[in-house]
């Protein structure tokens, strides 16, 4: 039986297939309970499971919800909406959602190369 595919996943799919794409994570990073916060869960994640995925899921939600809290302590009628990090090595771009965090790691010098 052939599973159809969503329009979520053809949309990951033609992001993860753009040239210079190294990975696409999606994180659902919500608040516990009691206050604290908690470790981020991959909703979906292009790159091979491991520490090096795990690390940029933990540090870049947890950048943007900072990124996130700065633009609420200067305005509080206002949101972050997109963060793009630009690196020798690597641009990381991160689109934040209510509950979810959408990042896309990407080498620019290959997408330079086309």
């Amino acid at each position: 039986m052939q599973v159809k595919k969503t329009e979520v996943d053809e949309r990951i799919e033609r992001i993860k297939n753009h040239k210079g794409v190294k990975g696409l994570l999606i994180v659902n990073y919500r608040d516990d309970k009691d206050g604290g916060q908690s470790q981020p869960q991959f909703v979906r994640c292009t790159m091979p499971q491991g520490p090096e995925a795990t690390n940029y899921g933990v540090k870049l939600a947890s950048l943007a919800r900072q990124a996130r809290n700065l633009v609420r302590d200067l305005d509080p009628s206002n949101d972050l909406t997109f963060l793009r990090i630009t690196c020798k090595k690597y641009e990381m771009m991160i689109a934040p959602d209510k509950d979810y965090f959408l990042i896309v790691i990407q080498c620019p010098s290959e997408e330079e190369a086309q």
